[in-house]
């Protein structure tokens, strides 16, 4: 029996973008994809994929160009044609590492080491992120909403400006927190008075209603509640909801995930985790009461867990665990019915193994390359070769140093682990070969780099150590390796 679907509101899909950019012809078939799989919009994270000038061009990536200003609207335009509006999202607090990892903004962190928090203090951190958003909000002439991040503002209050603003009576890391935004949504407002901004929540979770109510936030933010987790606690995000609205700040926003959020170096998404995500987001949103204004829910699909981090999931690999989800919100549970609709919608024979860890049944062929690369590079017998029984038995470290060792099991050790680096070698050509369609060289070269080479060294390291030491037991051109 299924249960109620998501209630009104809006469905919109985050693009991350600070991680793995996708090419702009593949943006645009993602977003007729969405399209046909029911969704209404775009939260759109540029990062430094945003083309941004002036003072602020530093902020551009390096690795890939940013998009142009051209391919932004264009993608807006692709977008509106199908229905679905574009919300930019900006960080104004917290996870600005992309812009305070510049030596030019190294003063206005909160502490040294803390690359990704603002420093609150300082008037010239308030211009920058305005600027910012100038910037974003020029570019994007029909949005009405904005998201204005603000989470995970890490080592806040630790800097050392903020250590005497807190020695002062009253004063206190969330009133510092919640003068920060709202200074920022303010200035926001006076800038473009019909703009909707919409925050992070989960630096005012521990806060009081008085303490919120007595912000200045009511009547200028909307908060949107995110937790990824399968087993997320629906009391207490009830809880939490009803305090933001008993607070005044009525209209609300969920936040669930299809991909990025299980480990922070996962390579393919498992469906049923992000599946039960959304089933217990469907139990929160039948039990609110009709006091919240549930706007809608952004289902978030990270690249990174932050700017300085590996890649998560990449999209290609992620499209049967975005549609799984969104029909999750539709049907109410993921019904044999839903698993046909994600099936007819991304081409494939079935969504059996879509529900489990998408073995052998993928959208694209990249999919069911980086699936099939992903499971090889997992296998025990691959990735833990050096504890096998032969090399650990007769080519462990003392066996080398002292050079005993035996050529027949030496020649067995290097033609297995010859065989396994052939084969991985021939399938990351492959996915090589696909992703570069798809995404930059950049994003290619180093997902490899990050899940490949790790693999392949030591199996490298192996063949050529064997040569070595056989060769000094054997003359090499005898052995048949």
């Amino acid at each position: 029996m299924e249960g109620p679907p998501w209630p009104k509101g809006k469905k919109l899909v985050h693009l991350d973008l600070k991680g793995a950019p996708p090419r702009v012809e593949y943006l645009y078939r993602l977003i007729e994809l969405f399209s046909q799989l029911g969704v209404d919009g775009l939260l759109v994270e540029y990062e430094d994929m945003f083309p941004y000038d002036g003072e602020l061009k530093l902020l551009q990536a390096t690795a890939q160009p940013a998009y142009s200003r051209e391919e932004v609207l264009s993608m807006q335009e692709c977008a509106k044609s199908k229905g679905m509006e574009v919300v930019p999202l900006v960080q104004t607090f917290g996870h600005m590492e992309f812009v305070l990892k510049h030596r030019p903004m190294w003063s206005l962190r909160e502490t040294a080491p803390c690359v990704g928090t603002l420093n609150p203090h300082r008037e010239e951190g308030v211009r920058l992120v305005m600027e910012m958003l100038r910037q974003v909000v020029a570019l994007h002439p029909g949005s009405n909403a904005l998201h204005i991040g603000a989470d995970e503002v890490f080592m806040l209050g630790e800097g050392e400006e903020s250590k005497l603003w807190l020695a002062s009576p009253g004063c206190t890391v969330e009133q510092l927190f919640l003068n920060h935004v709202t200074k920022v949504a303010q200035a926001i407002k006076e800038a473009w008075p019909h703009m909707t901004i919409i925050m992070w929540d989960d630096m005012m979770r521990g806060m009081s209603q008085d303490t919120l109510k007595a912000s200045g936030l009511v009547g200028l933010v909307q908060p949107m509640l995110w937790d990824y987790t399968p087993n997320l606690d629906v009391d207490t995000t009830v809880s939490l909801l009803e305090k933001y609205c008993g607070a005044g700040m009525s209209d609300l926003w969920a936040a669930s995930s299809f991909k990025g959020s299980t480990c922070v170096y996962t390579c393919v998404p498992s469906t049923q985790r992000h599946v039960d995500n959304h089933v217990q987001w469907l139990k929160v949103a039948a039990a609110l009461s009709a006091a919240v204004n549930l706007q809608g829910i952004a289902i978030t699909g990270w690249q990174r867990y932050d700017h300085l981090s590996v890649l998560c999931e990449l999209m290609h690999v992620a499209l049967p665990s975005l549609a799984a989800c969104l029909q999750t919100l539709s049907h109410g549970r993921f019904s044999a019915e839903a698993q046909g609709k994600v099936a007819e919608r991304l081409g494939i024979s079935s969504c059996t193994v879509c529900i489990s860890r998408l073995i052998g049944v993928c959208s694209t062929r990249l999919a069911e390359l980086t699936v099939e690369l992903n499971s090889m590079l997992n296998s025990e017998d691959i990735r833990f070769f050096e504890n096998n029984m032969f090399f650990r038995g007769w080519f462990s470290p003392y066996h080398q140093q002292r050079k005993m060792v035996s050529p027949l099991i030496a020649m067995q050790i290097h033609s297995q682990a010859s065989t396994y680096l052939t084969t991985l070698q021939e399938k990351v050509a492959a996915v090589r070969e696909e992703m570069v369609r798809l995404y930059p060289e950049s994003t290619a070269q180093e997902w490899i780099e990050e899940h490949v080479s790790p693999v392949t060294a030591p199996l490298q390291r192996i063949t050529e150590d064997i040569r070595t030491c056989a060769n000094e037991m054997v003359p090499w051109n005898m052995l048949p390796l």
